[in-house]
């Protein structure tokens, strides 16, 4: 059925006046009115399909009152980061109050299990680039820019589509045991998207173009009218041991900025979508440091309309057990705990961490611990020691109200911006410097 026949001419132009009384510009009223009339259609199907006028017209008022839906995928009309968000987990903007969201989130990662290493060998959120330019701590052969999606300055890299064409970061050679994360934002993305429309993670012996003689690829699609699930291929020295595909329906994941960890521990392979751990397996790596070289790659996009952003990309080696080095060292440093920027508030992806740390209070129940907080330099010296000492407080209550610690087990304290353990003129150093630190006490 053509429901551009059937859609009344009516309210097309009543959404076009409605769109151009927000005083928005021009580019974004382009895109709100295609992005409407898309939307309208799939109200007049709902309506013919299920003959109720009501609930047309409760859709027409979502459509007419842009925010008060959060399914769209298109940020020029609303901000597309979840409660809770992936936002630069920095300490130089205002924060937000703690929001019923936010505690639903956390409690939904609760039972996450991904722990990101210990040691920082890459991170990049593009902050320290500027607009339009590719940013100077990768590589490729094709193109991308760094853009400005919202109006609150965070900063993306655009990936571009097209076959044999690879997107580098310059992380030095990956150790036998590390973990990678990073978000992904894509727009344009409808029913009509192509099913092989996919970013691709590379591990590989071949630091340039190449797929490699030795790989591991997850692939995962962005398509949206089937589930298409993440596939999952390697070769070792130039032979294909492992092609699977996945069963793992991110329709609803992809159109809402998902947070992507990856954990490569030997020969074992894990890949988690937010809190879900879709890919755990435990011999598709070659054995030994043999994939050196992290890429990215991006392909059947259609172009000029759909559009794959990433942001934040962190690596890091280890990644295994904090629970034996706290216990035998008495003392864990992390970075791996994120909060939102200039606030308190605990990024759920953060929950493995914080999780396995319970798992020791609960086993050693002689075990006190301090729960220490540290910023980096952005900001004044004494809200930095405000925001260190609250974060390490959001860290307490999240092992007492999710984990059931006992509160008297647990003290907080907060150093600020005093105890730099990296260069804070660094984006690199500036992540390792906003850590938290758990100590028996």
């Amino acid at each position: 059925m053509n429901f551009h026949k059937i859609l009344p001419t009516s309210v097309l132009s009543l959404l076009f006046i409605v769109c151009f009384t927000h005083g928005t510009n021009a580019q974004i009223l382009k895109k709100l009115g295609k992005r409407a009339q898309k939307a309208a259609e799939r109200t007049v199907e709902r309506r013919v399909e299920r003959e109720t006028q009501e609930k047309t017209d409760e859709v027409l008022d979502s459509i007419l009152e842009p925010g008060t839906k959060r399914t769209t995928a298109d940020p020029s009309l609303e901000n597309p980061l979840p409660p809770g968000g992936q936002n630069n987990p920095g300490n130089n903007s205002e924060g937000r109050a703690d929001s019923q969201d936010d505690r639903q989130a956390i409690a939904v990662y609760s039972k996450f299990d991904f722990v990101p290493g210990d040691k920082l060998l890459f991170f990049d959120d593009f902050s320290d680039e500027f607009l339009g330019d590719f940013p100077s701590k990768w590589n490729t052969n094709a193109g991308g820019e760094v853009v400005s999606i919202n109006d609150n300055g965070e900063k993306w890299l655009e990936l571009v589509s097209g076959y044999n064409i690879y997107f580098i970061p310059d992380v030095p050679d990956l150790p036998e045991d590390y973990t990678i994360e990073f978000d992904v934002l894509g727009l344009g993305l409808d029913n009509k998207t192509s099913s092989n429309a996919i970013l691709r993670v590379d591990l590989s012996d071949d630091d340039k173009f190449k797929e490699g003689a030795n790989f591991v690829q997850a692939h995962i699609s962005f398509v949206q009218y089937i589930d298409k699930g993440i596939t999952m291929e390697n070769r070792i020295n130039n032979k294909r041991e492992i092609y699977s595909v996945v069963k793992a329906d991110l329709r609803e994941e992809v159109l809402n900025v998902p947070h992507i960890s990856i954990a490569v521990n030997k020969q074992r392979f894990r890949l988690w979508v937010n809190e879900e751990k879709h890919i755990d397996i435990p011999r598709i790596v070659p054995q030994g440091t043999v994939l050196t070289t992290l890429k990215f790659h991006m392909n059947n996009f259609k172009e000029g309309k759909e559009r794959l952003f990433i942001k934040n990309l962190k690596v890091a080696e280890g990644g295994i057990d904090l629970r034996r080095k706290l216990i035998s060292e008495g003392e864990v440093s992390t970075n791996g705990i994120l909060f939102d920027s200039g606030s308190a508030n605990i990024q759920p992806q953060s929950m493995g961490i914080i999780r396995q740390i319970s798992q020791v209070l609960q086993e050693e129940n002689g075990m006190n611990l301090l729960i220490i907080g540290h910023t980096d330099t952005d900001g004044p010296d004494d809200a930095n020691l405000s925001l260190s000492q609250k974060r390490a407080a959001a860290v307490k209550n999240a092992l007492v109200n999710i984990y059931g610690i006992d509160a008297a087990r647990l003290q907080t304290d907060g150093k600020g911006e005093t105890q730099p353990i990296a260069d804070n003129s660094t984006t690199d150093g500036k992540a390792q410097n906003r850590r938290v630190v758990f100590r028996k006490n």
